[in-house]
């Protein structure tokens, strides 16, 4: 059964509507993190190579979504959180860093500039939502970001094995802690629209950037 918008869903905590969110709209509900053809396929090293240069364009530079979204926390819940989230994707940054090198340039395909267009405009998207002045949508945007993370390092920690680089760890989606934060912040309904809205946000791009490079993987087999 198909879950209910977010507007709709109010009845449960912003916690546990984040957290279901998330495992039914993010990269973790999307088919092409888990296909074989990616992850062990004849292409599969193309492909993971695609996923990390195109992560590299959304989440790569600085300053990202969850760096935006500090400078407007003025809580010390989510300053706390904030300065954790910061350092630790500074850290990821770095990792995709060193996965790009690893994996060489971005494999050729058929209609690559407009892929290249389109994940540009993503980037833009996500950089105006990190800077929204809607109170909670920030933040929103940074909690579905560091939890949807956690399933797309799934997928670059299996690139990081196949191009000789070593996962470091990844401990800051403690989904509970998150849940707690969202709770504790969304003091209001249209506090909670913001966060909710925020978070989908997030959710959509990364489904949109998997939608993306499913496409190119089937351009190239074709080619």
């Amino acid at each position: 059964m198909a879950s209910a918008p977010l507007g709709m869903a109010r009845a449960a905590p912003t916690g546990q509507t984040l957290l279901t969110c998330v495992a039914d709209r993010g990269s973790a509900a999307h088919p092409w993190p888990r296909h074989p053809e990616l992850l062990r396929g004849e292409h599969c090293a193309r492909s993971l190579a695609d996923l990390i240069h195109y992560l590299c364009t959304l989440h790569g530079r600085y300053p990202g979504v969850i760096d935006h979204a500090s400078l407007r926390a003025v809580d010390p819940a989510s300053r706390g959180w904030f300065a954790q989230a910061t350092y630790a994707f500074a850290g990821e940054r770095a990792y995709l860093a060193r996965l790009a090198v690893a994996a060489g340039p971005v494999p050729s395909t058929p209609g690559a500039a407009g892929t290249d267009s389109t994940v540009l405009a993503q980037r833009h998207a996500l950089d105006m939502l990190a800077q929204s002045e809607r109170n909670g949508c920030a933040l929103g945007a940074s909690l579905a970001l560091v939890l949807d993370w956690a399933h797309l390092r799934e997928v670059l920690d299996a690139g990081a094995r196949r191009f000789g680089v070593e996962p470091p760890p990844y401990t800051i989606a403690e989904p509970g802690p998150i849940a707690d934060l969202a709770d504790a912040y969304a003091g209001s309904p249209a506090v909670q629209r913001a966060l909710l809205f925020g978070a989908e946000q997030i959710l959509h791009q990364h489904h949109g950037l998997w939608d993306l490079l499913e496409a190119r993987h089937q351009a190239r087999a074709q080619g």
